[in-house]
């Protein structure tokens, strides 16, 4: 079994020391290649870095989607490049107004929307820790920008573990966890993956993230919690799923984190946590703004496809067994 880390141990050791160094400065000039692409006449890189160049290049190679147009929700909600990400980035200050209350709503604009920005290297994380930090000393949102960066850190923890942890995304971290039996059943698979459980807050999240290609942190978390805990369907598969899907899946954060909602990662949710997708709307979704959005009214009175307390007994016992 691999030695199992801890965040927190983690955290305090970041926090021990200085505090990571300032950004580089912008470059007066960049120079890349004059040469035009190869394969797509009369398109330069300069082009290529052009949001619109870009679109016709993909347009001449035949690239983009049509059959069905599975990326005009993404398209709708993203634009690439650091001009964008830099945009999203002055909006931090709002934000963090209240975002340690916050940021668990799934029904408002409460989260950053910087990690695809991160994950792109459009942004640094340098440069968005000294926002936040810069945020907070102007007096108003000090213990926001705390737990602001708590989130950096935390990426930052999985990036180191995926430093040494070469099958991140293949082997559970602790080897225990091998033994447990889960259910292959692609029918459920299916069911999740196209948001069709009949749980509204879990098919309000798969809906969302097909849509834009992004989902709340909260509500991955309740997702992922179900397919796991509830379908009883290895992490793997969803993590295979969210990596083909996120506009922000990384190949340390989303294996990372999947494992800690299955129980056998780093610093792992207890296996006993289950998160239950009723409550967790009750809580998060108090007026099933977040649901309304994303499951039409013909699916929202639709049967689960499994009985949450009674699958969650089954995980527990499962869990129990392979514990002992």
């Amino acid at each position: 079994m691999s030695r199992v880390c801890t965040y927190s141990a983690f955290a305090r050791a970041c926090r021990s020391r200085p505090e990571p160094r300032d950004p580089h400065p912008r470059p007066d000039d960049l120079r890349g290649p004059a040469r035009t692409i190869p394969a797509v006449a009369g398109h330069r890189l300069s082009t290529w870095l052009d949001e619109r160049g870009f679109a016709r290049v993909l347009d001449a190679r035949g690239w983009l989607p049509t059959a069905p147009d599975w990326a005009g929700g993404i398209r709708a909600r993203w634009t690439p490049g650091e001009a964008a990400a830099r945009a999203r980035l002055d909006e931090l200050e709002d934000v963090l107004e209240g975002y340690g209350e916050s940021r668990d709503r799934s029904d408002g604009a409460s989260t950053s929307l910087l990690s695809p920005r991160l994950r792109f290297g459009e942004l640094s994380p340098h440069e968005v820790w000294h926002r936040s930090v810069r945020i907070g000393r102007a007096g108003r949102s000090v213990a926001a920008a705390g737990v602001f960066n708590d989130e950096l850190l935390w990426r930052e923890f999985a990036w180191h573990r995926r430093a040494v942890l070469t099958h991140l995304a293949t082997e559970n971290i602790r080897s225990e966890s091998d033994d447990f039996e889960w259910d292959d059943d692609p029918d459920a698979l299916r069911a999740w993956q196209q948001g069709r459980t009949g749980v509204p807050l879990v098919d309000a999240g798969m809906r969302e993230l097909w849509e834009t290609g992004f989902m709340h942190n909260r509500v991955r978390m309740v997702t992922a919690s179900f397919l796991v805990k509830n379908l009883l369907q290895h992490w793997t598969r969803g993590e295979q799923w969210f990596w083909d899907t996120l506009v922000d899946a990384d190949e340390a954060s989303n294996p990372f984190n999947w494992q800690w909602v299955a129980g056998s990662g780093d610093d792992a949710a207890p296996y006993f946590r289950i998160f239950n997708p009723y409550r967790q709307a009750e809580r998060f979704d108090p007026d099933n703004a977040y649901v309304n959005t994303w499951v039409p009214p013909e699916d929202r009175d639709a049967e689960p496809i499994v009985d949450v307390a009674q699958t969650r007994r089954e995980a527990l016992a499962e869990y129990r067994r392979v514990k002992s």
